[in-house]
């Protein structure tokens, strides 16, 4: 009976570990994920204390299509989900930080634009690289256009590493809202992105666990090792 509780608790522990890995607020890429999709969700804060907004909200989603050399090339959509009270938005850049560290990029398509190593406003600092809907000097993007309330855009953007990388991070997630219309006061906002889902229509090979689940995997069976031990010396 104390060994069945054993295993039953091992297995509840073990489950919310994987839960928490497979939602951590990153992603990592290598060649074998070609068609991998990530999708994320961001909400809206202010910069006067990272102050949440109701209703300001948005959505991209990252797929892989390639790793050529040192580049990995995606395809991209984002769309602007905000609603009420949220009157009026644009969301005018995206943004991430890399690792390996990124050389250089380029995108296409809704956000033409990219910049490396640049500040992100409202008190987000440096990003390692922004894509935006204008030619501008900072990461904000501009000019007016952007994704307003309800609307949807895509392209595709490759980062270009020093050197063939194995594989590849991509997290702490942005987005930058303009022209915010129905919350008074505030006319600008940044939105951090969590992973909602991961999609992928790859095949063969086998799932490795991430490190530390095959710490906890061990920790689990060694227990479940030395409560059987028990079991028999008692009946011994």
């Amino acid at each position: 009976m104390r060994l069945s509780r054993s295993i039953v608790s091992f297995a509840a522990i073990a489950s919310v570990a994987f839960a928490d890995t497979v939602l951590a607020d990153s992603m990592t890429f290598n060649s074998g994920d070609v068609n991998k999709s990530v999708t994320l969700n961001y909400n809206g804060f202010s910069s006067s204390g990272g102050t949440t907004i109701g209703g300001l909200t948005g959505s991209t989603t990252f797929t892989l299509t390639g790793v050529a050399g040192n580049t990995y090339n995606f395809e991209y959509s984002v769309t602007n989900t905000s609603s009420s009270p949220v009157t009026g938005s644009r969301i005018s850049s995206f943004a991430f930080d890399t690792d390996p560290t990124i050389a250089s990029a380029t995108s296409t398509g809704a956000f033409s634009q990219t910049t490396l190593n640049s500040n992100y406003p409202n008190g987000i600092g440096e990003v390692d690289v922004c894509f935006k809907d204008a030619t501008t000097g900072s990461c904000a993007g501009g000019g007016g256009g952007g994704l307003r309330l309800g609307e949807s855009g895509a392209g595709a953007f490759s980062l270009t590493f020093s050197s063939p990388a194995t594989a590849v991070t991509l997290s702490e997630f942005f987005v930058r809202y303009q022209s915010i219309a129905g919350i008074p006061g505030i006319s600008s906002a940044n939105g951090r992105g969590t992973i909602a889902s991961t999609s992928s229509t790859t095949t063969g090979g086998t799932a490795v666990p991430e490190p530390d689940m095959l710490g906890l995997f061990g920790l689990g069976l060694a227990g479940l090792a030395l409560a059987r031990r028990r079991q028999v010396l008692r009946r011994a």
